[in-house]
């Protein structure tokens, strides 16, 4: 059966696409969660709502943070499927698929199509990898652009033919992750290739003339933007855009900060089987691969973990470029291992063995837990935190079987790969885990996303096309102006929380808060009209 799918490109292909048709399946199931989901969906919205598509904008301000690239798809979804979730996370549920073919594709002319299918399957079948596909964060589309360049750019420097070719599109494919999220698309790039000229000598630089149509490409690309905001607004725009972007790396953002150790920690974890198998290639690993992939991909993995572990900020994907480059050495070390060239290291084995066993079986303990909750209320002392857990949300307890499977495939695949059947050991782990992965999404995600913020969204949502005001009191959140449908009504003093609480208002102001958070109790005016999940709500009414 296995041998029958990679037998041609065309079956691997057709069975990938099949596959990857599953990530659109409940993609609206669960409201996007605060904040990056619902920042992103709400800048997509206001573009629709301002008819200015050039600017990103939250709260019909200028968002410095993000270009436009993402937020177009995003609007190209809308358009066709409404403001809503399931079009919010659209885009990245396409580029499942462009994923998977382009690892295949890349992994069969570099290797053999056995390779590019075990590529593929490892990359889907990791947690956050498959996680992010069904989101609507930039991260992945900006990841593949920024993947591709380098491929590109590997492709100029170590063909002898068609070098010119390779570089122009290593330009635009970086000028595309530039677009998408900001110069650091470019930064990893071009650190990638200072690392692996460093490693293997001055003769991979690339000459003056690829390096000339490497630019190209990319300004052609980035121009397209970057020459209309500045024709249309002048060259502040530009600078107040640069400005924002060197202080988003040098200063953390409230509540990301972290150790120096967290981006290793989430990628081991989250790129779980991926991370395991990968590790053979960091200990002097010496089996060759075309172009010198393998260097190229360590490059590629340590620049993104020496770059994210020094920015200050510290947040889940900041680090998700590592996990292709991870996925490749995963796949390359298990590849070399079944033609005999490496080693069947029984130490990686039972690694691979215990990190499963403890992950499914923490993750299903959580159902198990659910259902019985009472017995975590004397454990949990945030009051917040307490209220939202005891929200009733219907947990049954079969939840838990998901994850009593993927603990069998586990299992199974430690004796396969005991046994040196290592392709199969992928493809047992790799599909094990998208369907864990899948069953989690549509069965769990929804009832953890019910304890942890739909009460405050669904009261958003009841207020929606009312003529009113809503904001936060004592933290900070966007789901209010992409629930609530905020209009840009002109009015500038509704952004002035003060003016909301004390001010002339003619309107009703609606204001929610943490039950931790008593700053509303110092007002008057404020009239509490619900408690739900530990968010409390209040109105100040007119004339109040």
């Amino acid at each position: 059966m296995l041998e029958k799918i990679y037998k041609t490109r065309f079956n691997a292909l057709i069975f990938l696409f099949v596959l990857s048709s599953v990530l659109f399946i409940g993609l609206g199931k669960v409201h996007l969660f605060d904040w990056d989901e619902i920042n992103f969906a709400e800048s997509a919205r206001e573009m629709i709502a301002s008819g200015n598509y050039l600017r990103v904008q939250i709260d019909f301000e200028p968002f410095w943070e993000k270009p436009p690239l993402f937020f177009w798809l995003q609007v190209i979804a809308m358009k066709l499927f409404g403001v809503n979730e399931f079009a919010a996370r659209f885009p990245n549920a396409v580029f499942g698929f462009v994923y998977l073919a382009t690892l295949f594709l890349i992994g069969a002319k570099h290797f053999n199509k056995k390779f590019g299918l075990m590529w593929a399957l490892m990359y889907i079948g990791s947690i956050l990898p498959h996680f992010y596909f069904k989101s609507g964060i930039i991260d992945p589309i900006f990841n593949y652009f920024i993947f591709t360049a380098i491929y590109f750019m590997v492709r100029s420097i170590h063909d002898e033919t068609h070098n010119k070719r390779w570089a122009v599109f290593s330009g635009i494919m970086s000028g595309l992750s530039v677009l998408t999220k900001g110069p650091v698309g470019f930064l990893l790039l071009a650190l990638t290739l200072l690392v692996f000229v460093a490693v293997k000598g001055r003769k991979y630089f690339p000459s003056l003339l690829n390096i000339l149509t490497f630019f190209a490409g990319f300004i052609g690309i980035v121009s397209i933007w970057v020459g209309a905001e500045v024709f249309s607004n002048g060259l502040s725009i530009l600078w107040q855009f640069i400005d924002y972007q060197i202080g988003l790396l040098s200063s953390p953002v409230a509540g990301h900060k972290q150790p120096f150790y967290y981006h290793f920690v989430v990628v081991f974890i989250g790129c779980f089987p991926s991370s395991v198998f990968a590790l053979p290639t960091f200990f002097n690993m010496r089996s060759k691969s075309p172009y010198e992939l393998k260097v190229w991909m360590r490059s590629l993995f340590w620049v993104v973990m020496i770059v994210f572990t020094i920015v200050t900020t510290k947040i889940v994907h900041y680090s998700s470029m590592a996990y292709l480059p991870l996925s490749f050495l995963a796949t390359f070390y298990l590849f070399n291992v079944s033609w005999g060239r490496q080693s069947n290291r029984k130490w990686l084995r039972v690694l691979f063995l215990i990190i499963g066993l403890l992950l499914g079986s923490l993750l299903m303990t959580v159902p198990l837990l659910m259902v019985n909750k009472e017995i975590l209320y004397p454990l949990i002392k945030d009051p917040f935190a307490l209220a939202a857990l005891q929200l009733p949300v219907n947990w049954t307890g079969w939840e838990a079987s998901i994850w009593l499977f993927f603990l069998i495939a586990v299992l199974f695949t430690y004796f396969l790969l005991k046994r040196n059947r290592h392709f199969k050991a992928i493809a047992v782990i790799g599909l094990a885990s998208f369907v864990s992965l899948e069953l989690t999404l549509q069965f769990m995600v929804p009832k953890i996303e019910a304890h942890s913020q739909r009460s405050a969204i669904e009261f958003y949502e009841e207020l929606s096309g009312e003529d009113c005001y809503v904001t936060t009191l004592g933290f900070k959140s966007y789901a209010h102006y992409f629930y609530f449908q905020q209009p840009d009504d002109q009015n500038e003093q509704r952004k002035n929380k003060q003016w909301l609480l004390t001010g002339d208002i003619d309107k009703p102001a609606y204001f929610v808060s943490k039950i931790t958070h008593k700053e509303a109790e110092q007002y008057d005016q404020l009239k509490k009209i619900g408690s739900k999940g530990g968010f409390d709500f209040y109105v100040r009414e007119v004339g109040k």
